[in-house]
């Protein structure tokens, strides 16, 4: 079933409670009489509360009201926040360059304002051991305190341990920084004026070309005029 409002002769109802263009209440009027008022006022007639009784019908242009609709919801999903949960996983007796690469993903995600599940996976004799990774989480979550905070402490599940940060900033925060660094660094880029040094370095190297150009090309512009004496003999020959 279509969801779109019920608009013009599409309307099979005796009566409708009509609004007019402004918003003001018109009353309770024949739908041809609201017909003809859509048609003088060159707008659609358009069921806005159809379980309403009478229905309540509205003068508006609907293909303008539709555009602004989808416009508006389109920014609305652009400025949505969709809360993700990452995953990092580690082992108890992790090499300190790993578990420097593992942070810095972490830091990245927090940054960000993604949750992060941190699971210690023990194997073998490991499992005998879980204050090692117990030990390890604490680390961490003590490395990226000013990013985030233990939002899950520390549990045992079967061969894991789990524990999950969240971040101090919100998504929304996260994601307005992040277009305004991406602007700035835009408009940096495109920031080049004609009175810069880069652009004068630019315009140097056309001229330095040109000049070159010019002093290759000089000689060949002369050789037509040491010619044109040899040629004047032979056209006077013809002409007597």
């Amino acid at each position: 079933m279509s969801t779109e409002p019920r608009i013009n002769d599409r309307i099979r109802v005796p009566e409708v409670r009509l609004v007019g263009p402004s918003g003001e209440q018109v009353g309770i009027v024949p739908l041809a009489k609201a017909l003809e008022l859509a048609q003088e006022y060159d707008l659609d007639l358009v069921e806005v509360a159809a379980t309403a009784r009478p229905p309540v019908c509205k003068l508006m242009d609907y293909g303008k009201f539709k555009y602004e609709s989808a416009m508006k919801a389109r920014e609305a999903r652009k400025n949505q926040a969709h809360t993700v949960i990452k995953e990092m996983k580690l082992r108890p007796k992790i090499d300190p360059h790993d578990y420097d690469t593992k942070k810095g993903h972490v830091v990245r995600f927090l940054k960000q304002g993604d949750k992060v599940k941190i699971t210690i996976m023990f194997r073998g004799r490991e499992q005998s051991r879980p204050e090692l990774g117990f030990r390890l989480l604490q680390r961490l979550a003590d490395d990226v305190q000013d990013l985030g905070f233990v939002e899950s402490s520390p549990k045992q599940d079967g061969r894991n341990m789990i524990m999950v940060l969240g971040p101090h900033k919100k998504k929304t925060e996260a994601m307005a920084e992040a277009r305004a660094a991406a602007d700035a660094r835009k408009a940096e880029r495109q920031g080049r004026t004609p009175g810069s040094d880069a652009a004068v370095a630019e315009s140097d190297e056309p001229a330095e070309a040109q000049d070159a150009a010019t002093e290759v090309e000089a000689p060949e512009a002369e050789a037509p005029e040491a010619a044109a004496p040899v040629e004047q003999p032979a056209e006077a020959s013809q002409g007597a």
